[in-house]
């Protein structure tokens, strides 16, 4: 194939790709419509808030911890087989998923649900990288992230519309028939690339990566379960995921055949695209949190009316991601990227507004101009981070920028989760002190809390309602402001480290090397 023309099928192949995606992306949003259900003794399995936090973080800390091992591993043993194994092994946790008959067996399926992913995930754009030329690889990414865009939007209404119609479990379900479909095309259409010249493997590289990167992911969690970052649960392995990532930087630079070479962030294009990802996502995983608490319960949205609300974030994302390039190659990086990151930052300060009386078309545009913002932010710095890698090693760019989205993600989670529980507790004290103390403290922790002690006081626990929202929307109001500042770093970064003007297209081929 020549690297230049790019493989005469190489748009049905994205579109197998963006297709294989579905399920990982949708699973990422689609449980949460179904924790209520999952957590109720008749028609769920009866979990804890323990035991439903640990649901979704055990599939973050696998995902994210093997995202990077597995991107090198699919570069050196091909990618098309990384991608049809993950698959396979994604649809039966899946299954097991739906089928669990305790809490306990559901942390452990979506445990090896998150193996699955992590296979998944950076095979799909390193294959993008191989089989599109320099001239459409802008493009082709842009659509890709357009797919991501509209699974996240469509997860919460698709789980919705399933938890209103079936049982818990078919929120899992939902994956086996796509996984089923992934694989044929997969087959069918996708081709095999790999690493033509493989260095050696480094296995302890491999284990100091994910040592560090769990132990990281696990501070971050354990961080927003406890709303604290003081506590020594929270410090230490969080201290030690830093230390043990110290290390592996060491080794990788000591060493001839580093599975990943940490001298790629003394390029500029390459850490300023890799920091803005981060900062963006954080920012937006954590404005997302306390977004579904304010449209659930505060605004009293149905989860499928709350999923359907985020359709405007999507259709802005279909819209802009696939022309993002085009504003990325006329203005440059620069100018583009600090634009779209003063608007997200604007989009994030504008919560601070918002109240049980907001308009919900107002709301609805606050998406739109937030989403298009995203898609001239994600496509570019995504195209940034691969061009500034060897063709050949795709998979690990890939896996380094998706493991920055999830580490980012879940710190956002945490600690802008944790504003939001501090700034709560504070404002909804004073209307509980009425309540027995073990109830207080329960009461206390969450609006979600609150609203379970109301309903079982019954006509009594209505007095709380009105508190509850107040307490809520201010505590909203707080960390959507610290979302802002955050996201106001962003711009700083931007501004200062990323490049202007792409690279010419002719300049990017002459630098190319074949891939096999």
């Amino acid at each position: 194939m020549d690297p230049n023309a790019g493989h005469p099928r190489r748009w049905p192949i994205l579109g197998v790709l963006v297709f294989s995606l579905l399920a990982v992306v949708l699973d990422n949003t689609i449980l949460n419509v179904a924790m209520k259900t999952i957590a109720d003794k008749t028609v769920g399995l009866g979990a804890t808030q323990s035991e439903l936090e640990w649901a979704i973080n055990s599939y973050t800390l696998v995902f994210a911890g093997l995202l990077f091992t597995f991107g090198v591993i699919g570069d050196r043993t091909g990618r098309k087989r990384m991608l049809f194994i993950g698959m396979a092994l994604f649809g039966l946790a899946s299954l097991a998923s739906a089928f669990s008959q305790d809490p306990m067996q559901l942390i452990l399926a979506r445990a090896a649900m998150g193996i699955g992913g992590a296979a998944i995930m950076p095979a799909t754009l390193a294959i993008i990288s191989n089989v599109f030329p320099p001239s459409e690889r802008g493009k082709a990414i842009g659509v890709w992230a357009g797919g991501v865009g509209l699974a996240v939007a469509i997860g919460p209404i698709t789980g919705g519309v399933l938890i209103e119609n079936f049982w818990w479990g078919s929120v899992f379900l939902i994956n086996v028939p796509i996984v089923v479909v992934s694989m044929i095309l997969i087959a069918a259409i996708v081709p095999e690339s790999k690493d033509p010249k493989p260095s050696k493997l480094d296995p302890f590289g491999v284990v100091l990566s994910i040592i560090g990167l769990v132990a990281i992911v696990f501070g971050i969690i354990r961080g927003g379960y406890l709303g604290t970052v003081a506590s020594a649960e929270v410090l230490l392995p969080t201290l030690f995921g830093v230390a043990v990532l110290g290390v592996f930087v060491w080794w990788e630079r000591r060493i001839d055949h580093p599975v990943f070479d940490v001298r790629s962030f003394t390029n500029v294009r390459f850490s300023s695209a890799i920091g803005m990802m981060g900062i963006v996502f954080f920012a937006m995983m954590g404005g997302m949190f306390f977004l579904t608490f304010y449209l659930q319960i505060v605004k009293g949205f149905s989860p499928v009316q709350a999923g359907a609300l985020m359709i405007p974030f999507a259709a802005a994302q279909l819209i802009f991601a696939p022309l993002s390039q085009r504003v990325n190659e006329r203005f440059g990086g620069k100018l583009s990227a600090t634009v779209s990151m003063i608007v997200v930052t604007a989009a994030l300060a504008s919560y601070a507004f918002l109240d049980q009386n907001t308009p919900v078309v107002l709301i609805e545009v606050i998406f739109f101009v937030q989403g298009a913002a995203m898609a001239n932010i994600m496509p570019p710095a995504t195209t940034a981070i691969m061009e500034s890698l060897p063709r050949e090693k795709a998979g690990v760019g890939s896996a380094m920028s998706n493991t920055v989205r999830q580490v980012a993600g879940a710190l956002g989670v945490a600690v802008l989760g944790s504003v939001l529980s501090s700034s709560y507790r504070g404002e909804i004290a004073p209307a509980l002190t009425g309540l027995p103390a073990g109830t207080q403290h329960a009461a206390g922790e969450s609006i979600m809390a609150t609203m379970t002690v109301v309903q079982e006081l019954g006509e009594q626990g209505q007095t709380l309602v009105k508190p509850a929202f107040a307490a809520f929307i201010d505590g909203m109001h707080v960390t959507a402001l610290v979302a802002a500042v955050i996201a106001l770093l962003g711009v700083a970064v931007v501004a200062r480290w990323m490049p202007g003007k792409p690279r010419p297209v002719e300049q990017a081929e002459q630098n190319e090397p074949a891939v096999v």
